[in-house]
């Protein structure tokens, strides 16, 4: 049976999946803003025209934008300008939400099975490797259903 945390956690990968194939997309050098302006043929005083903005105020917008210095609300309101829908989100490193947190469950569990039997070893309480993966595996799977806080630690 799901719980509450697993299914926000599919809710969420299945929003983020929406956004894998932008992960590709590299950014251009100048950004977007002068790379779309430029290749519509719009002039910076056009683009300023309809921001209300002036020529070099637009100057400065793609310069912030190619150094990645540019607010959420500046490229809405570029992205408005240039008949555009301004877009943004995240896309997990490892394909889902639900990989990370295997992967941080994972290690986590393995990290405190090898501390544990390390300690047991000193005295002369240790395990066999057999075990130590199958505890490693089952911590693994707790520590997930749980999503300790821990994780992220």
């Amino acid at each position: 049976m799901r719980n509450k945390k697993q299914l926000l956690i599919e809710q969420l990968d299945q929003k983020l999946e929406k956004f894998k194939d932008s992960a590709i997309v590299l950014v251009p050098q100048r950004g977007w803003i002068n790379t779309i302006r430029t290749t519509l043929n719009m002039t910076r005083e056009q683009l300023g025209a309809k921001l209300q903005l002036t020529k070099g105020a637009i100057q400065k917008i793609e310069e912030r934008e190619a150094l990645g210095q540019i607010t959420i609300n500046k490229l809405k309101d570029a992205g408005q300008a240039l008949d555009m829908k301004f877009v943004y989100g995240f896309v997990p490193n490892n394909g889902s939400i639900d990989n990370l947190i295997s992967l941080k469950s994972e290690k986590m569990a393995q990290k405190i099975v090898l501390r544990t039997n390390q300690n047991m070893k000193l005295e002369d309480q240790g395990i066999g490797d057999e075990k130590i993966n199958k505890t490693i595996k089952d911590l693994a799977k707790e520590i997930k259903r749980e999503v300790r806080k821990s994780l992220w630690d």
